[in-house]
């Protein structure tokens, strides 16, 4: 009888160790606290929408995804040290939802290093997209296209005196880039072109600039905090110019955090309005919100909903036992993959994911719309 107890208790120890590893472990380094965190925490509530909806029909081929979130403060340096913790320490099986460019630019070589990939880094960098890396899979447009778009817009409706605020950084450079563009098939030089330190905002050198060109429009590159004082600045100089600023920023705590300034603020998208039921995955987050007692959908929320989307895809194709290289051959084999009206594939040459973009304004009721 004492042998059968003992055999008994190892089987029991046995399967209870296969059930706690009977799950799919995927890590995340963002800035849950610091000048985006409002952005972070929306975007990660909406991949958890869909994650924990899938984990409660039984997972990924029977195995529940484990999202483990590491706070980089929004500091490259940490955000290369999270990822290396959850890669080398933590043994996840790929990395997730990123923010910031030169944030995950840092984890390049964590991702190069150990075979893992990236899937749906909050960021439209050029860099993410060209020359292609083999393990970074995007599921947004580029900065680029927004800011290509919002100069196209502002132009058509007769505005010619734009400047440009940006950070100091990729993000910052990358933005720019894609406004010029707007701007020289405009036949137009940019009324202001002004660069600031990303970690040390300061506009006061930077706002009477803009005063004094007498500035139509400012398309700034920056993330939501910088954004929020620059334009505050701008109000107090008594300019009434037109704020364009991209998509990295279309979370409602952006909207709270501009307060009284929000109004008439253009934000560009990299999705459907979250209130187009026309889209099936608009539909499909609204009602996985309603469910979990929440009672709208942030733009930051929908994008963070599709990238999970995506992952759940190629973790599905990877199959039952899923490695490193399983997942990164799984991503590149998936082609027209319907995230709900919009359509996404990948190869080994085009890592691209969507090219969707689209403007909003932030109306009065502090709601973004189209």
């Amino acid at each position: 009888m004492k042998k059968l107890n003992l055999w008994f208790g190892a089987v029991v120890l046995a399967a209870l160790s296969h059930a706690s590893q009977a799950q799919i472990l995927i890590g995340q380094t963002a800035g849950f606290t610091g000048p985006v965190g409002a952005g972070v925490k929306e975007t990660t509530e909406g991949a958890k929408l869909y994650i924990d909806a899938i984990n409660a029909k039984g997972g990924v081929n029977g195995q529940k995804i484990e999202l483990i979130s590491l706070d980089d403060k929004f500091d490259p340096k940490q955000a290369a040290e999270n990822a290396r913790k959850l890669v080398e320490e933590q043994n996840v099986l790929a990395l997730f939802l990123t923010r910031g460019t030169p944030h995950t630019q840092a984890i390049f070589p964590v991702l190069e290093k150990n075979g893992v990939v990236l899937v749906g880094p909050s960021t439209g960098a050029m860099v993410m997209h060209e020359p292609v890396n083999k393990y970074v899979f995007n599921v947004r447009a580029t900065y680029q296209r927004e800011a290509e778009k919002a100069v196209t817009h502002l132009t058509s409706t007769g505005i010619s005196r734009i400047a440009i605020v940006y950070a100091d950084d990729s993000f910052g450079a990358d933005g720019v880039a894609g406004a010029q563009k707007g701007l020289v098939a405009a036949k137009l030089q940019p009324s202001a072109l002004e660069k600031f330190n990303r970690s040390k905002p300061d506009f006061d050198p930077i706002i009477p600039k803009l005063v004094a060109s007498n500035t139509q429009a400012v398309i700034m590159v920056a993330s939501g905090q910088a954004v929020v004082e620059a334009t505050k600045a701008l109000r107090a100089a008594g300019s009434a110019a037109q704020i364009v600023t991209l998509s990295n920023n279309a979370s409602s705590g952006f909207i709270k955090s501009l307060g009284d300034n929000s109004r008439g603020v253009i934000v560009s998208q990299v999705y459907p309005s979250e209130r187009s039921i026309a889209y099936s995955m608009v539909k499909e987050a609204q009602a996985m919100a309603k469910a979990k007692g929440l009672e709208d959908i942030s733009p930051a929320m929908l994008e963070g909903f599709a990238a999970a989307k995506v992952l759940v895809e190629g973790l599905r194709r990877a199959g039952p036992k899923p490695t490193r290289e399983k997942i990164q051959v799984a991503f590149e084999g998936i082609r027209k993959f319907d995230l709900g009206g919009l359509e996404i594939s990948y190869s080994p040459g085009d890592h691209t994911g969507l090219d969707f973009a689209d403007l909003s304004i932030i109306g009065p009721n502090g709601k973004f719309r189209r």
